[in-house]
């Protein structure tokens, strides 16, 4: 019986993250690594996986997934050599009105791989309230909320942010979320989001014109799941940007 790939799975490695600010970030990631190789080789393949990691750990980011994995695929002389690394990223973010500080985590994953399916992906998901068009269309003060959560993945041509992924994703609310909010920040975030319904359709709509939009990006997709707080259920809507029809 053959066995087509082997790696390693959820292995927990520190890892810094280049911002587009110019710094580092140090997080911790949750990484899944194979490779497609022969089977003289799979004996030795943990170390080696684990030897590539630590090389390259101080430095991550999207320029150098590329290096990683061809080094991965000549050291085991593989046919092809994958990797997922899923970890948080915080931006400081200042609140609307009273400028406070605080950090907003964010889950990040880069995705790639070198050989039969070549691809380089960079997701991200960020929160986000969505205000129900229909109940304020309807109401005579006041409409219901949510927090929603907005995924967004994208293949790209040439380098890319994080920063830049999730600042599309973000707009895609009805208002932004903030860790820490004094009450002139509460007024206005709320009534951001009064003067801002949207239904998922709409978020999914707005993160894909956006992405379409960009320059770096070659293919996407947007999954909007708003948590609805007067429903059981949630709502979704999902856009693959190889489903969009010409213009």
């Amino acid at each position: 019986m053959n066995i087509q790939s082997v790696g390693i799975s959820n292995i927990r490695y520190p890892i810094t993250v280049r911002e587009r600010g110019g710094g580092l970030q140090q997080t911790v990631a949750a990484i899944d690594l194979r490779a497609n190789l022969p089977r003289q080789y799979r004996d030795s393949c943990v170390p080696a996986f684990v030897e590539v990691l630590n090389r390259h750990q101080a430095k991550m980011s999207n320029r150098i997934f590329r290096r990683l994995l061809a080094e991965v695929k000549e050291k085991l002389r593989a046919d092809s050599a994958h990797v997922e690394m899923t970890f948080p990223y915080f931006l400081e973010k200042k609140a609307p009105v009273s400028a406070t500080p605080s950090l907003m985590e964010y889950t990040c994953r880069f995705t790639g791989g070198i050989g039969a399916d070549e691809a380089f992906l960079l997701s991200v998901w960020v929160e986000a309230t969505t205000l129900c068009p229909c109940s304020r269309e309807i109401s005579e003060a006041g409409a219901h909320n949510q927090r929603a959560e907005i995924n967004l993945n994208v293949r790209y041509r040439e380098f890319i942010w994080l920063e830049e992924l999730i600042e599309m994703a973000e707009a895609g609310g009805s208002c932004e979320l903030f860790a820490l909010l004094k009450r002139p920040d509460e007024k206005f975030v709320t009534e951001q989001a009064y003067a801002n319904p949207m239904f998922v359709e709409d978020a999914a709509r707005k993160v894909a014109q956006l992405a379409l939009a960009h320059p770096a990006i070659d293919w996407f997709s947007v999954g909007v799941e708003s948590f609805e707080s007067i429903h059981k259920h949630s709502a979704y809507a999902y856009i693959d940007s190889n489903d969009l029809s010409e213009p």
